[in-house]
């Protein structure tokens, strides 16, 4: 597939709502074969060029560089949207917005403002290798240089990116350092080892670094080679555990839209009924299983919202965010998430119900939905993202920072 030669776009949108308009194009794109390339597991080039030609890529850039400018909350639509066309784009784009906010997270003023220039005018694709659950990258200080060596078993965007966030820890002390480096050099190896039940086409395999060098005035947030704390360096895992909970979101949609479709044109109703219905869209269980499953979704959606809001209103103020903020924020996100796996689960399993047993053929597709949200929400376990929400309600226990929290 070569989906960003099937569309041109001459104009950039000019608001928010043409922003997550130009998501629903590209969107609509992905859907026509997301199939066809799921069961290839291609390396999704292609797919990553059409996000940058539709300049989905630099939504959160500044706008004086060719940047959209826009809020967490009009990515977090966006990446929805583009999820239910493909679940697999929808992850990688979420994982480069995540990841192009490094520097935000971060980095010194001037580094930022370097990043994002560059970044935005050349539409840098980033990727990550900052997989919490493996050993850490050792770095070495060799001068004016940091070396960064190790191995990551996940580094989601791979071959497909152009920049990757590395994080790892200085030889001889607990302190942590990020820096975004080419992702095409001989001191990366991308393994092409990524082969799971869903999401694809993300190239979330494995990576070894070898010995890549940095400039000590490229590691993030540190000046005369110490760190400059603040708390909203710790917002990196709200805003990913939210980029997760929107993917899912728009996963979950792609089912039910799918599965609607496909009930309206081709299932046939039960003719060993009591009442034998005309169509299928006439039977009472069909309307009642598309009703409920849609109003989950939407008070999912809802929820997701809501904790964006949050999110974006800690973004007006991130030198000034207190710990109560940041707590509450994890808490909210933490909600989002567990609904939107759990509808989105149920979403994929119960539209069989209503398709009926022709809509299990691999050419129809419908697996891939429920595939998706499966392979991804094991990222970490559900249970204690409910736990965190739990010890918030009984307790008024707000949730430490952590690599997951």
């Amino acid at each position: 597939m070569t989906p960003s030669a099937q569309h041109t776009w001459s104009t950039a949108p000019s608001t928010a709502e043409q922003w997550v308009d130009r998501a629903r194009e590209v969107a609509a794109l992905l859907a026509v074969d997301a199939v066809a390339r799921d069961r290839a597991g291609a390396t999704p080039h292609a797919e990553v060029s059409l996000l940058k030609d539709s300049g989905l890529v630099t939504l959160l850039g500044p706008v004086e560089h060719g940047g959209a400018g826009l809020d967490w909350s009009t990515a977090y639509r966006v990446i929805r949207e583009v999820a239910v066309g493909d679940g697999s784009i929808g992850q990688l784009l979420g994982y480069h917005y995540l990841w192009s906010w490094t520097a935000r997270l971060v980095a010194t003023p001037e580094q930022v403002a370097a990043v994002e220039e560059r970044a935005t005018r050349e539409r840098w694709f980033f990727g990550g290798a900052v997989n919490p659950r493996d050993s850490d990258l050792t770095i070495v200080d060799e001068g004016d240089e940091i070396v960064f060596t190790g191995r990551k078993s996940f580094s989601t965007g791979g071959k497909v990116s152009d920049v990757t966030v590395l994080e790892g820890v200085l030889e001889g002390t607990d302190e942590h350092v990020f820096a975004i480096v080419p992702s095409h050099q001989d001191a990366i190896v991308f393994n092409d080892d990524w082969n799971n039940l869903g999401q694809r086409l993300t190239e979330s395999g494995s990576v070894e670094i070898r010995g890549v060098r940095v400039p000590w005035s490229d590691a993030a947030g540190y000046v005369d080679k110490r760190f400059r704390p603040r708390l909203y360096n710790t917002l990196n895992v709200p805003l990913i555990q939210l980029v997760f909970t929107n993917f899912y979101l728009g996963i979950a949609r792609g089912a039910l839209t799918t599965a609607a479709a496909y009930t309206r044109d081709r299932t046939r109703p039960w003719p060993f009924a009591h009442d034998v219905k005309g169509t299928a869209v006439e039977e009472f269980h069909v309307l009642d299983t598309y009703g409920d499953l849609q109003a989950k979704l939407w008070a999912a959606e809802a929820l997701a919202d809501r904790a964006a809001g949050v999110i974006e209103a800690i973004n007006t103020h991130p030198d000034t965010v207190t710990e109560r903020e940041r707590g509450e924020a994890a808490v909210i996100v933490a909600a989002a998430k567990q609904r939107a796996i759990d509808t989105g689960l149920e979403i994929g399993t119960r539209v069989f119900d209503v398709t009926g047993a022709r809509a299990t053929a691999n050419a129809v597709g419908l697996d891939i939905f429920w595939r998706n949200i499966r392979t991804h929400s094991l990222h970490d376990p559900v249970a204690h993202k409910r736990a965190e929400v739990g010890r918030y309600a009984l307790l008024g226990e707000l949730p430490e920072p952590t690599w997951y929290t």
